[in-house]
């Protein structure tokens, strides 16, 4: 039994002779068992899959199907035996079929192959010959379809240039020019089949025709996009215009053992300028608006689709660096989704959603804006999931966890987050985000006063981030170690207030030029404030700290600590709710206290609401970076004073 999705849904007996599948519902249900890959898939799933809106007996029309289908594809089975391809298992039904009898897996299979091992990539030409057409194509009005096709045919497109790049490498190329002619005309914007039209020219002896492309490729990037040609491309034409043929595998760009990608466009530049910190983080995120506006002017929603969700860098900290241009991209972002619609491409509305989860953050967002950023954390995730891609899923999960500072006392929920972030990543290489899973872990860890977890997890992560090219990393991770010395400052024998206090002022040193100014601002005076409060002593007055965002919830107790007792009363009637961020236990805490010294009732009694969630973390701590000591202390406090007559 062989089963061919690569086209028309069909299957095919040993000898070759078709099955009768039955009617158009019928092979749909085979096609969607197909794409699950082995997978059950609910009794509910496949009714929501078949019918837009189920009619009332749904459920005895699927299970008359799948008895049909049964009949079909086990035409000999005993009576009373239970089927061997198309089972139930628990609440639906699972295809069980060897991955080489099914035409999309072998294809897959091969891909996979292909990527990681050079010498697999003539495996590729029989797995592209079995396309007949898109893949699912007579099951047109189904949205699961749809997103299968995208993603296939990305594959597709994939495995025909990675063929074509390893009969390049061979030196026979020449036979290429139509093949990869036709594929440039009806994919323009794929910079790595330029390219490989540009070898081929060459090989054949067609130099000139082979500049000739390049600059095409040049000027419809230009032109279009406003983007310079990536490395590739004009390394290539350098080489031609030098006479001398590109060496094998010329212009290639390898990212990780094995695996072979094109040149990278401006906002792949992007992402990895990001990952080092400092103007070229800087530089990373103007470059990425430059590039979403040019996608923009070309009027293309897909690509402008791609340019956005391309940028899947890390993000730990729940403020914007540089609110404005987040707030850029969440508009661009949210109008790109709605022009594509809800039957666009899912892998592409996944990494919008996810997008607009990450870069809503900070202190201005409004109650309408949190919500919908919650929102389209959870349609990323669920949109994820659904299409098994690990990278999508650990983007997604990325928005979830920026999304979830809504109150007090999460840090447990947060722990979950990284924990799958973490176990995804090791498990599908991608360490980037194995990198942020650590840091998640070592922030809930530290907010639950387990230093010694956190630790770990900075130790993991710095191993991580030597090999993975993340420099920023060593600076967080500094701020633990001042954490942890601030906490044991307080012990019998400990190192002491003025050395917790040296090795803050250390770690700020490398923030100061990590080019992150939405979490380095007002860190070090926050920080220090923690370790008086830690030590029982008042606010520091020093008046050359900077406070940045942080000081509303300071400047009472800087007030009372200079005696200053009514304006630290109206200092604290003007303070706002803390925005809902890694620091809202922390500036709860620091409102507790001013209300009991101030012997203020109503605002204490609003900060032990706000904190009754979080009895078990300590103040600050969820940064992994500060501590103000156990938010149970400011609770007592505050819920003491707020009952007293």
């Amino acid at each position: 039994m062989r089963i061919d999705v690569l086209g028309a849904v069909r299957a095919l007996r040993d000898d070759g002779s078709p099955v009768d599948l039955g009617g158009p519902r019928h092979r749909e249900v085979l096609a969607r068992l197909v794409a699950a890959e082995g997978r059950m898939v609910t009794t509910d799933t496949l009714v929501d899959d078949l019918w837009t809106d189920p009619p009332a007996r749904a459920v005895g029309a699927l299970r008359t199907f799948v008895a049909a289908l049964r009949r079909a594809l086990e035409p000999d089975r005993p009576p009373r035996t239970p089927p061997r391809v198309l089972v139930t298992e628990g609440p639906g039904y699972a295809l069980r079929l060897p991955r080489e009898d099914v035409d999309v897996h072998r294809f897959q299979d091969a891909l996979v192959r292909a990527r990681r091992d050079p010498d697999a990539v003539p495996d590729l030409d029989a797995a592209l010959a079995a396309w007949r057409g898109p893949a699912y194509a007579d099951v047109t009005d189904a949205a699961w379809a749809r997103r299968e096709r995208t993603r296939l045919e990305e594959w597709r497109l994939e495995a025909v240039e990675l063929r074509a790049r390893a009969v390049l490498d061979s030196g026979e190329g020449a036979g290429l020019v139509a093949e990869l002619g036709a594929h440039v005309a009806e994919h323009p914007w794929r910079e790595p089949a330029w390219g490989l039209l540009a070898r081929a020219l060459h090989q054949a002896g067609r130099r000139a025709d082979a500049l000739a492309a390049l600059r095409r490729a040049r000027a419809m990037l230009v032109d279009r996009l406003g983007l310079d040609p990536g490395p590739e491309l004009r390394r290539l034409e350098a080489d031609f215009l030098r006479e001398s043929a590109p060496s094998e595998g010329a212009g290639t760009v390898w990212n990780g053992p094995g695996v072979r990608l094109g040149p990278r466009t401006t906002v792949d530049l992007a992402r990895t300028l990001a990952l080092a910190g400092g103007d070229a983080l800087v530089r990373s995120r103007r470059d990425r608006l430059a590039a979403i506006r040019a996608a923009q002017r070309t009027g293309d929603l897909r690509l402008t689709a791609r340019i956005i969700g391309a940028y899947d860098v890390p993000a730990l900290w729940s403020r914007a660096d540089d609110p404005g241009q987040s707030r850029a991209v969440v508009a661009a972002a949210e109008h790109t989704l709605t022009a594509l619609g809800p039957d666009g491409p899912a892998d592409l509305r996944a990494r919008l959603l996810a997008t607009i989860a990450v870069e809503s953050r900070g202190a201005d967002l409004s109650g309408t804006e949190r919500e919908r950023a919650l929102r389209a954390a959870r349609q990323a995730e669920a949109l994820a999931r659904d299409l098994a891609d690990p990278a999508v899923l650990a983007f997604a999960l990325n928005g979830v966890f920026l999304q979830t500072f809504t109150r007090c006392g999460l840090a447990a929920a947060r722990d979950g987050i990284g924990t799958e972030i973490l176990d995804l990543a090791t498990r599908h290489e991608l360490p980037n985000f194995a990198v942020l899973g650590r840091l998640v872990r070592l922030q809930s860890a530290s907010a639950l006063g387990d230093l010694d977890t956190a630790a770990s997890h900075a130790e993991a992560a710095e191993r991580l981030a030597a090999t993975a090219e993340a420099p920023l990393v060593p600076v967080l991770t500094a701020w633990l170690r001042a954490l942890t010395t601030a906490t044991r400052s307080t012990e019998p024998g400990g190192p002491g207030a003025a050395a917790a206090a040296e090795h803050y002022r250390a770690a700020e040193d490398a923030l100061r030029t990590a080019g992150m100014p939405g979490l380095h601002r007002g860190l070090l005076a926050l920080a220090l404030l923690g370790l008086r409060l830690l030590h029982d002593r008042p606010a520091p007055t020093d008046p050359r700290l900077d406070w940045g965002p942080y000081q509303p919830w300071a400047h009472p107790l800087v007030l009372l600590a200079q005696d200053r007792v009514e304006q630290a009363r109206a200092a604290l009637a003007a303070v706002p709710e803390p925005p809902r961020d890694h620091m809202q236990e922390a500036l709860w805490c620091l409102t507790a206290r001013a209300a009991v010294h101030l012997g203020e009732r109503t605002v204490a009694a609003r900060a032990e609401a706000a904190l009754r969630d979080a009895p078990t973390e300590h103040a600050g701590a969820a940064s992994g970076m500060l501590t103000l000591g156990p938010v149970a202390r400011y609770l007592a406090e505050a819920r003491a004073c707020a009952a007293a007559g």
